[in-house]
């Protein structure tokens, strides 16, 4: 369970004047009720551990996001490599820092 004001409200009806529905959110069901169970079942599941960092890092670059054989496909498409191989950190590369030494290596 969310402890996000938006989901309080949307999903479990709590009453909050900052909060506005969204214009989609009253095409979930005909009643309050049956919109909070709709929503609710929205964040029934929760994604794999690292999955939300691997779709910010595709989206914010702009990348391929799927399997080998995927990203194969679609370089194909496209006649060009699609992913990078490795990701650098931005601050690094401005920067010139060495990375980070992990104290657990």
């Amino acid at each position: 369970m969310s402890t996000e004001p938006s989901y309080r409200t949307n999903a479990q009806g709590e009453k909050n004047k900052l909060i506005k529905p969204h214009f989609m959110y009253g095409g979930l069901g005909s009643t309050e009720i049956s919109r909070q169970e709709k929503y609710r079942e929205l964040f029934r599941y929760s994604l794999e551990p690292g999955l939300m960092d691997e779709i910010r890092r595709a989206t914010n670059g702009n990348f391929v996001l799927g399997n080998e054989r995927f990203k194969e496909e679609i370089s194909k498409v496209f006649g060009q490599r699609v992913p990078p191989e490795k990701q650098e950190d931005p601050l690094r590369i401005e920067t010139k820092q060495p990375p980070a030494k992990s104290r657990w290596v």
